[in-house]
């Protein structure tokens, strides 16, 4: 209300304001306040370029920064893949064992009970997995309960083959984990991927800075609304979706037995520096992180398009590594609309999308130059571009980085 009684009428002061103004000044606000952007560019181990715009908090004024935190959606599949791959590494993890051995119950299609799911259908999103059943579980729900709906399958195809995207396969990856370690999912993607990497992120800010905390980026709706992550510099009393009954006791948590509850499907907080880092590890720019052979597996087409063998929502996904989306394949149909460079290089990383963000990891494998960027309060009914079925404001990101790239030459 600080903002909008600057803009009230003089007299008597915002508590005379009519409320019917209201509405229309927080429009006003929505369509005039820069909304928060930042982008990163980078290449090897070395950043070239940083930039950021408008606001990361409205009502305070803060200026977005790259190293400021943001809710980065999808892109944390990515992370969480990278984490996995570790445990392979490990020994930990097999990528084609059946998951339920890690669960410690029958992870199973009900269509198809006798086909094993193993994390490298689940990480490439052809484990028959659907989200009609929701992927959101509350503190005190339980994962086995919650597949044995109908609506959480694909009941036209068997696990393996089909590509559909879905992120219900994130929160059975996380429990997979979990189950394999005995360690929480927010803790192992700590130990495993943030501290490594010397990045402050966390999913559901359970486990990020005070620092990070302060430094959050609100994200808002393109009516100007509050979508997440408003703040006041404190983390939330609960860092996912309360128990039934109001509560958020993290002792009851239940290992393998939830996994969605830290939101790993899209719940990671990072900065665009820090997702840089993140695509420098993914490229094999990080010494150590992961095996050749992993990385490799990572960004090697687990499923490619042919025409008739997967959902590509109107041609934005046509190859999937594990946890990667491989854009501008050579020879890919001409269905294909996922190529937001528009230059056909392909490219490896993830986009991200929710709260009215829209964000992007991508690299060129060849010529190792990457780019990290979110763009914020963009409608959900927003143009795709000219070049792509990316919208326009993704595009503009991206052309944005060329030109960035230029001035860094200068």
């Amino acid at each position: 209300m600080a903002v909008i009684a600057a803009l009230a009428p003089s007299v008597g002061g915002a508590q005379d304001m009519p409320m019917v103004f209201v509405p229309l000044i927080a429009a006003t606000l929505a369509a005039t306040t820069p909304a928060a952007h930042a982008s990163v560019t980078f290449a090897d181990r070395q950043i070239l370029h940083q930039r950021s715009e408008g606001r990361a908090n409205r009502a305070t004024g803060r200026a977005t920064r790259a190293d400021d935190p943001v809710r980065i959606a999808s892109i944390s599949k990515l992370a969480v893949a990278l984490a996995v791959m570790r445990l392979v590494d490990a020994g930990t993890l097999d990528l084609d064992r059946d998951a339920s051995l890690y669960l410690g119950w029958p992870l199973r299609h009900p269509g198809f009970p006798d086909a094993p799911i193993t994390l490298r259908m689940l990480l490439s999103h052809t484990a028959s997995v659907r989200d009609g059943a929701d992927y959101a579980l509350k503190l005190d729900d339980d994962l086995p309960t919650h597949l044995r709906q109908a609506a959480a399958w694909d009941g036209a195809h068997t696990p393996g083959g089909y590509f559909s995207y879905a992120n219900l396969n994130f929160p059975i990856v996380a429990a997979i984990m979990e189950g394999a370690t005995g360690e929480r999912f927010d803790r192992l993607m700590q130990r495993l991927v943030f501290a490594p990497l010397k990045i402050d992120a966390c999913f559901n800010w359970a486990l990020c800075t005070n620092r990070a905390v302060r430094h959050a980026v609100t994200l808002y709706r393109a009516d100007g609304s509050v979508a997440r992550d408003d703040l006041h510099g404190t983390r939330p009393a609960c860092p996912g979706s309360a128990a039934h009954d109001g509560s958020c006791d993290l002792a009851t948590y239940r290992l393998a037995r939830n996994g969605a509850f830290f939101s790993p499907q899209g719940g990671m907080r990072i900065s665009m520096t820090g997702l840089a880092r993140l695509g420098m590890a993914l490229d094999g720019a990080v010494t150590g992180f992961l095996r050749p052979a992993s990385l490799q597996a990572m960004t090697t087409p687990q499923w490619r398009f042919d025409g008739s063998n997967g959902d590509t929502e109107r041609g934005f996904y046509c190859g999937y590594g594990l946890g990667v989306m491989l854009i501008a394949l050579p020879g890919r149909p001409a269905a294909c609309r996922d190529d937001p460079f528009g230059d056909n290089r392909p490219r490896i990383g993830h986009a991200g999308d929710a709260y009215g963000l829209k964000s992007g990891l991508w690299i060129d494998a060849v010529t190792k130059h990457g780019i990290a960027f979110f763009v914020s309060a963009i409608p959900d009914d927003a143009p795709t571009g000219p070049r792509s079925a990316f919208t326009a404001a993704e595009e503009n990101a991206i052309a944005g980085r060329a030109r960035s790239a230029a001035s860094a030459r200068k």
